[in-house]
């Protein structure tokens, strides 16, 4: 999998995710948020931190910038997208997922382990999970608290687009296990086509035992082995 990582400034966990990408056999390049040549690319990630320091919105400013006019394109013609954290935010603001990323419920920022559930194992970014596996992710985010209408909720639901939901570590998917508030314990989506995926936690930061487990490597193990 020929992979891409975008760099706007403020962008934090670039490093992070080339790590996790090259422990799962990828050697990503580094895009800065300025090219718009994206050609030769299998998968462009967007990673987290605080693109343009979070102004106006989380990811309002990195979702105008001239790369994402060609991540908009990459996706339309059936490339893959992750978008991590930050990266989530800036895939919504740009409409390529349906929803808002708000404040988290208790107004405070979070930063701790939790738990999420695999909702369907027949993705290319989920091949590698059993079905319905339960794994440990760090979350670390002030805007996590996802939020769409019911009506767009149930089509997520019906399609079958919600990725993972913030559950306990037996799986249950309770209001103690959603701390941001996020509607219907939701973490993460796909897109229509599967192929674009955002997720708030970070699978990047549990890729290797130095780094305290592995519980992240199966979903980069999954894109390394679609390639």
């Amino acid at each position: 999998m020929r992979a891409g990582i975008v760099v706007f400034p403020g962008i934090n966990r670039e490093r992070d995710m080339a790590i996790a990408l090259e422990q799962s056999g990828a050697r990503p390049r580094m895009i800065w948020h300025r090219e718009t040549d994206l050609s030769g690319l299998d998968l462009i990630v967007i990673p987290g931190g605080f693109s343009y320091g979070d102004y106006l919105r989380c990811g309002a400013m990195a979702a105008q910038s001239p790369v994402m006019q060609a991540v908009r394109a990459h996706a339309e013609r059936g490339g893959y997208v992750l978008g991590v954290c930050n990266g989530f935010q800036i895939l919504t603001e740009t409409g390529l997922l349906p929803g808002a990323l708000l404040r988290n419920a208790g107004l405070r920022f979070l930063s701790m382990d939790c738990h999420l559930r695999v909702e369907r194992n027949d993705t290319t970014y989920t091949a590698q999970f059993a079905a319905k596996a339960v794994f440990r992710a760090p979350m670390a985010h002030g805007d996590g608290n996802y939020f769409a209408d019911d009506e767009t909720l149930d089509r997520l639901e019906g399609e079958g687009r919600v990725a993972f939901r913030y559950v306990t570590p037996t799986g249950e998917a309770t209001e103690a296990a959603n701390r941001n508030g996020s509607r219907r314990n939701i973490a993460g989506l796909y897109s229509p086509n599967l192929r674009v995926l955002g997720l708030m936690p970070h699978p990047e930061d549990l890729v290797d035992p130095l780094m305290g487990g592995t519980d992240g490597k199966p979903l980069f193990d999954s894109i390394a082995a679609a390639a």
